[in-house]
């Protein structure tokens, strides 16, 4: 399946995710953040996001959803190629982790992204990995304690 394909069907499954949680994702009034969220510079890490890739509105939820994100993990998992994120679903939902990742996926294209749904739906995982270096760049954009 190429990018294009597999975008389209992870907006599919993220729309009849958000649909069955409750609804389409709820857009709420509020004002746009004064202050973007930091960039890496490309020359510490050849990573950087675009922050312009959002809309407002796109922006002000994924800025939540990231708060919730770092705040809510119940553990986090070195990978040989990345980090993973463990979640209880009491904590974060199954959609929200996946228009997390869509959102997250046009301002940092970079990233291989995986969400399982694991031990009969009691823990749900966020896998964040990408090319060479990519761990550095999640150690500080995700906020990981050192060892």
């Amino acid at each position: 399946m190429n990018g294009e394909k597999k975008m389209t069907a992870l907006a599919g499954v993220v729309l009849a995710l958000m649909i069955a949680d409750g609804g389409l994702a709820r857009v709420q009034a509020a004002k746009i953040p004064q202050q973007a969220p930091a960039q890496t510079e490309p020359e510490q890490t050849g990573f950087y996001c675009n922050a312009k890739s959002l809309s407002p509105s796109e922006r002000i939820r994924h800025t939540e959803l990231t708060k919730k994100l770092l705040a809510n993990r119940k553990a986090i998992v070195e990978t040989p190629r990345g980090y993973e994120f463990q979640y209880e679903p009491s904590t974060m939902t199954l959609a929200e982790l996946a228009g997390w990742a869509v959102d997250e996926s046009k301002c940092c294209p970079f990233f291989n992204f995986h969400l399982d749904l694991e031990r009969e739906g009691k823990l749900l995982c966020l896998g964040l990995a990408g090319p060479e270096g990519i761990k550095a760049f999640i150690r500080t954009e995700f906020q990981i304690p050192a060892k």
